[in-house]
């Protein structure tokens, strides 16, 4: 599936599969902030592309997922090297799923986030 986002953070979807993804990215200097380290919204990224890959296969056709909410808590500060974000489904029912992302350099955890999506038809109306 084709993702503009994930393109313009250069984002790469690794594995995708229904109720997990592995997503990469490797830090460059448009990722940093002006301290010098990765600006939290990069990181919130890979949580929240890497959870709607591992949710995405598990839809029927028509269906769409949206987010609800994403809590996401930051261990560690990164300047450089390869982030890589492993999600999972820990529940899904009809209309919510709750998925958890763990994010890490190298053996280093860096973030967790978990998050509530919303499991839906899109109204033929909607705009």
């Amino acid at each position: 599936m084709k993702h503009p986002f994930a393109e313009l953070i250069a984002l790469r979807i690794e594995e995708e599969r229904a109720g997990h993804s592995r997503l990469t990215l490797e830090v460059t200097v448009e990722h940093l902030n002006p301290h010098d380290v990765v600006h939290g919204a990069v990181l919130y990224a890979l949580a929240d592309t890497g959870m709607g890959s591992a949710l995405t296969p598990t839809l029927a056709a028509g269906e769409i997922c949206a987010t609800i909410e994403i809590k996401i808590n930051y261990f560690k500060p990164v300047a450089r090297g390869t982030l890589v974000c492993t999600t999972l489904m820990l529940n899904r029912g009809k209309s919510v799923a709750n998925l958890e992302s763990r994010i890490v350099l190298g053996d280093t955890l860096v973030a967790v986030a978990n998050g509530n999506y919303a499991i839906f038809t899109p109204r033929k109306d909607a705009a």
